[in-house]
């Protein structure tokens, strides 16, 4: 297939029957082009343009293109993006941008999404103290992206509003705008930001000028990175504000594509900014193969993580830890790593009101804005089970519960669908009792789960496929849950091999234990457990179990299991749930369509 054409646009500034004029003029010349990607400011500078900009809004003339804009300020912004935000359609995780209307779409805060066949991020608005509601990014969209700096998948395209400051170090004095200085409309933090997520295209607006950099290398990573800085729509002086590229997605590039360096490559501006001492050393990592590091994103060398390490920011929480239980600057982040507070998020409570104890969002944000009692995240508070449960998300017994995701019950587990599932039947086996794991629950509650996995292996068996079963044990969990992945009969073989690469990766070893039958090795693993410190098991195809002792202080995924699968099926992009969830509705059919099927399989039936 043909790679996708995008065009890429300067500030529209509301200026938007020339914009478009000239976007249909270019598909019509030169296209067909994809999608239409604005960055700098959208909206206009006065109300002299609000009638135009209302024409669009309101649909009484139409956009050629699918376009997509970050520059979410200026007047009339906060009038049309209130109105949106509200629509029922962009409620939830819409990392691919809320609909304006047909053919429009706000890319809010950060994110990331995939626009025929590419990886798009972006960081919505500018930086500013001042706390708006749109316009500005904060200190949570900005640690969302840095996250992305962890992930497999390489970004092709990376979107902002104002330029990186740095960005003309090392550049040809020849090619830079005259008059141009790197202080005025750049942005630091966006420095920071490029030099750890290594997009293959940064694309800025905001400056008023053109300028196209030359390639530059990338620190650690095999690709080089192309800066595109673009000019307002329908400026005086005539600069370039459309530009055409035609880039190969990078997930299906080999890795002689990816690496290949034009001749004018120059070294990577970031690392003058950070007073690289040798050149030469930054210039050769960036040309070392990563080989599987690019796809591993386990380090040995930061194995150990206290928990409240790093030092500066004061008491501000990392966003990455809280999100995945893990951060990639390990002992070097200068954010805190609380457990805590990693718990409470996990239960939903938003991370602004964590870390500020306020969220500006207010009735907009769709998180909690109460912290869950202590007892409920601490083990030995004295708060009983029924307390508990009416606020636990899979406790039948209380109003939170999706009973919509249910698919079997037993006398005492249940059965049901993941929430955002890996793959089509990710199910979870979970104690109808609020129970902290399974590996400590009643023998007639042991007895039923067995039960539950024997009749899940003989569903999956007769679709040619295998299932894998994990479960993180954290010694401060709340409501147990065994987690069942189907895989193909193909992959089955080189289950453990990746689990054990995994952990080597993350600097440990798996302790095995063998069996003829998986309730075999689930016996000798319950008479192992004492309860006093974390674990996390896989249950392998054949028997085989293999677990890990995690200790205090480790630095240990909680989404290891999931990542690990994610990575053996080839489906990295899915390895975080919120990629993956469902609309209620979507969510009901494959429900609906799993009981069909496990039916007779079914030991509740």
């Amino acid at each position: 297939m043909a790679p996708p054409r995008i065009l890429l646009c300067g500030d529209p500034l509301g200026n938007l029957n020339q914009l478009f004029k000239r976007v249909s003029s270019v598909n019509k010349s030169t296209g067909p082009f994809d999608a239409l990607l604005c960055v700098g400011q959208f909206f206009p500078e006065s109300t002299e343009r609000l009638e135009e900009l209302n024409e669009y809004i309101e649909g009484r003339k139409n956009i050629p293109l699918p376009t997509y804009f970050i520059g979410d300020y200026g007047v009339g912004a906060a009038k049309v993006l209130s109105a949106a935000a509200k629509e029922s359609c962009n409620q939830g995780f819409k990392m691919d941008g809320l609909k304006i209307r047909d053919n429009l779409y706000w890319l809010k805060g950060s994110g990331k999404f995939t626009l025929n066949g590419l990886s798009v991020a972006y960081l919505s608005g500018r930086q500013s103290s001042s706390g708006l509601i749109y316009g500005t990014y904060n200190q949570d969209d900005v640690d969302a992206l840095r996250a992305l700096a962890e992930e497999p998948e390489m970004i092709d395209i990376f979107l902002t509003n104002e330029w990186p400051s740095g960005i003309l170090n090392r550049a040809s004095t020849s090619d830079i705008p005259l008059g141009i200085s790197d202080s005025a409309g750049s942005d630091a933090t966006i420095s920071e930001i490029v030099a750890e997520i290594k997009p293959r295209y940064h694309v800025a607006g905001a400056k008023g000028v053109y300028y196209a950099r030359e390639p530059y290398m990338n620190v650690d990573a095999v690709h080089v990175t192309r800066f595109v800085g673009l000019a307002p729509v329908g400026n005086a002086s005539k600069q370039k504000f459309i530009h055409a590229i035609s880039p190969t997605p990078a997930s299906t590039m080999s890795s002689t594509e990816i690496s290949t360096k034009p001749p004018n490559t120059t070294s990577s501006p970031y690392t003058f900014m950070e007073g690289a001492a040798d050149t030469q050393e930054a210039d050769k990592r960036s040309a070392e193969s990563l080989s599987d590091s690019q796809y591993w994103r386990y380090d040995v060398s930061q194995k150990r993580r206290k928990v409240g390490g790093g030092d500066g920011d004061g008491d501000k929480l990392c966003f990455k830890f809280i999100s995945s239980g893990s951060c990639p600057r390990g002992e070097k982040c200068h954010f805190r790593h609380d457990m805590d507070a990693r718990e409470q998020s996990r239960r939903g409570v938003c991370f602004e009101f964590l870390n500020k104890g306020k969220c500006e969002r207010g009735t907009d944000c769709s998180f909690k804005h109460s912290l869950q009692e202590e007892g409920d995240v601490r083990a030995g508070s004295g708060r009983t089970n029924s307390s508990r449960s009416k606020e636990c998300w899979f406790c039948l017994s209380s109003p939170n519960v999706e009973s919509h995701l249910i698919t079997s019950v037993g006398e005492n587990c249940y059965c049901a669908l993941a929430k955002g599932p890996l793959v089509q039947d990710h199910i979870l086996i979970l104690p109808i009792e609020h129970l902290p794991n399974t590996l400590s629950s009643p023998p007639e509650c042991e007895i039923e789960l067995v039960r539950f996995q024997n009749s899940l292996k003989a569903y999956f068996k007769n679709q040619r496929k295998e299932v894998v079963f994990f479960e993180w044990v954290y010694i401060r969990g709340t409501h147990a849950n065994l987690q069942a992945i189907p895989i193909p009969l193909s992959r089955a073989s080189a289950v453990q091999d990746i689990f054990n690469l995994a952990a080597e990766k993350l600097g440990f070893k798996f302790m095995l234990l063998k069996s003829d039958k998986s309730s075999d090795g689930r016996k000798l693993l319950r008479t192992q457990f004492d309860g006093k410190c974390s674990l996390f098991y896989v249950e392998l195809p054949g028997g085989t179990i293999l677990s890990h002792a995690v200790e205090e202080n480790e630095k240990f995924p909680v989404q290891f299991g999931r990542e690990v699968l994610a990575g053996l099926l080839n489906m990295a992009d899915r390895a975080d749930w919120r990629n993956c969830k469902l609309s209620k509705e979507e969510e009901i059919k494959m429900v609906e369509r799993f009981k069909s099927g496990f039916e007779e399989y079914d030991p509740n039936r």
